[in-house]
């Protein structure tokens, strides 16, 4: 693939790095060694095989934020996190159906809790603007608390009565004596693109959005 502008792509840290890796290698993308040396290494830009063509690792809430402000062309991020920023400066044209998993509503399993009947309901999440909506919908009042992180704890300690949260295998609700309660929606990686960067690069872009799309429809 031949690239002619400096095209950077935002990919997060963490458990979906290997799916990615794999995608980008199917078509023919493979990031320099320095990319796979976490623990040695603390670069933050890489070079790839491909000229021209660069990768970024980030954390997974700062992908938007890093391709709304043109610090990249491209990011590949999960849908929960597109949504919650909803940044009108990125267009996202594919779900790459990776790292699929719900985000759902859940609540302590040994205590009973009508949402229907509830005033204001106090709900941790690192989703608010998710959390927000869903209650609205309902047309319910909720206080939510954020967290970032270990939010299967909070109805333990006592601080939200429910919680919203992504789940995949349910292993850790589980384990913290939660339950699910209500699927609010499913969540996958899209690819997201920076508007400014689609029409001053768009032959390039578009090329590498063919690319992707070729390989998940």
């Amino acid at each position: 693939m031949k690239i002619n502008s400096k095209i950077i792509l935002a990919v997060p840290k963490g458990r979906i790095a290997k799916e990615i890796i794999s995608l980008l290698a199917s078509i023919n993308l493979e990031p320099e060694k320095d990319f796979f040396e976490d623990e040695k290494n603390r670069k933050l830009l890489f070079n790839t095989n491909t000229k021209n063509f660069f990768l970024t690792k980030v954390r997974n809430f700062d992908v938007p934020t890093i391709v709304a402000f043109g610090g990249a062309d491209f990011g590949i991020v999960g849908s929960d996190v597109v949504n919650e920023f909803d940044y009108e400066e990125i267009y996202s044209p594919i779900d790459l159906k990776l790292g699929k998993c719900s985000m759902v509503l859940a609540k302590n399993k040994n205590k009973k809790l009508d949402i229907d009947l509830a005033s204001i309901i106090k709900v941790a999440s690192k989703y608010p603007v998710a959390t927000q909506n869903f209650f609205e919908n309902k047309g319910k009042q909720v206080e939510c608390i954020k967290l970032n992180g270990s939010i299967e704890i909070a109805p333990q300690l006592g601080i939200s009565d429910m919680i919203v949260d992504l789940v995949s295998t349910g292993k850790t609700l589980k384990e913290n004596n939660l339950e699910i309660v209500e699927k609010i929606n499913d969540v996958s990686s899209s690819l997201i693109v920076n508007r400014v960067s689609l029409k001053t690069k768009s032959d390039d872009i578009n090329k590498i959005i063919d690319l992707f799309e070729k390989k998940i429809l």
